[in-house]
């Protein structure tokens, strides 16, 4: 099909979104009702899942093929400038709630419930005995006594890892608008191992949480906080060293030019995004 410089691509009909949305939705009922003790949650989850990774794999296969075949033209690239631009927009307003839960539970329900500042005697009412302390485990210590991860451990080693990969990711953008394909190629690797490295190490800081420390999603507000911080953010790590994966053999096949690479840049936007989100994971869940 000829295409002219000016002309817009349309595309076909396609079932992938709403294959992604309903790998999304089992994927969420799976999680909800494993957190609820239902012994099929995990079965569903990993459906759900499944289901999510064959989506992403054909449709983005496709949209691969559409590009090296030179169907997108600069207006194209635009509205994916802009698509992905929103994409993380939605991601920032992800971790604001979680972080938003953060600081009502710690700034204004505990201190209510301890009888501070509620104008509502609030505690005389619910639990009379309770002391207003951070972190908490609950009223009556519902959620069992545990032990917190100091900042200084592994979740600063990891703050410095993830920083460090923020720059060589960086260092692999300019190789690649330099067409230096070989420093490309090993930034992009670095990068990449620096991701799986977190990984590995938020994986022993999880197993000594549950472990040793009895720190788990039932250790009260803060345990429930922490892991769903914690763990979406590692999460999106997982997703973001999947898709610099990709991006490296896509940049050793040759498929970007120093002018054209949007596929590197939207990756890159989205691993300094979760840089930015882990540093205010480490100063407002680990610091203070």
């Amino acid at each position: 099909m000829a295409h002219v410089e000016n002309s817009y691509y349309i595309p076909h009909g396609t079932k992938w979104p709403i294959m992604g949305s309903i790998g999304l939705f089992t994927l969420m009922v799976g999680f909800a009702t494993m957190l609820n003790g239902w012994s099929d949650g995990v079965t569903v989850l990993i459906v759900g899942v499944a289901i999510v990774i064959f989506m992403m794999v054909l449709w983005f296969r496709g949209v691969i093929t559409e590009s090296e075949s030179g169907t997108y033209n600069h207006q194209v690239d635009i509205s994916f400038r802009w698509g992905m631009g929103w994409f993380i927009f939605s991601e920032v307003m992800f971790f604001a709630a979680f972080f938003g839960a953060l600081w009502y539970a710690r700034v204004l329900s505990v201190p209510w419930l301890g009888g501070d500042g509620s104008g509502y005697s609030t505690n005389q009412f619910l639990w009379p005995a309770y002391e207003a302390l951070w972190p908490t485990n609950g009223p009556a210590e519902l959620g069992g006594s545990f032990d917190t991860i100091p900042a200084w451990g592994i979740p600063a080693i990891n703050t410095a890892i993830l920083l460090s990969s923020g720059v060589t990711i960086t260092f692999a953008h300019w190789a690649l608008k330099a067409n230096q394909r070989g420093r490309l190629l090993f930034w992009m690797l670095a990068t990449i191992a620096l991701g799986l490295f977190f990984l590995y190490l938020q994986y022993l800081e999880f197993a000594e949480a549950y472990g040793n420390l009895n720190l788990t999603l039932g250790s009260g507000v803060y345990g429930s906080t922490f892991f769903m911080l914690t763990g979406f953010h590692g999460m999106h790590v997982t997703i973001g060293v999947i898709m610099l994966t990709v991006i490296m053999f896509r940049c050793a096949k040759g498929h970007f030019t120093p002018n054209n690479h949007f596929a590197f840049e939207g990756v890159a936007w989205y691993w300094h995004f979760v840089d930015v989100v882990w540093l205010g994971l480490f100063i407002f869940v680990y610091w203070f």
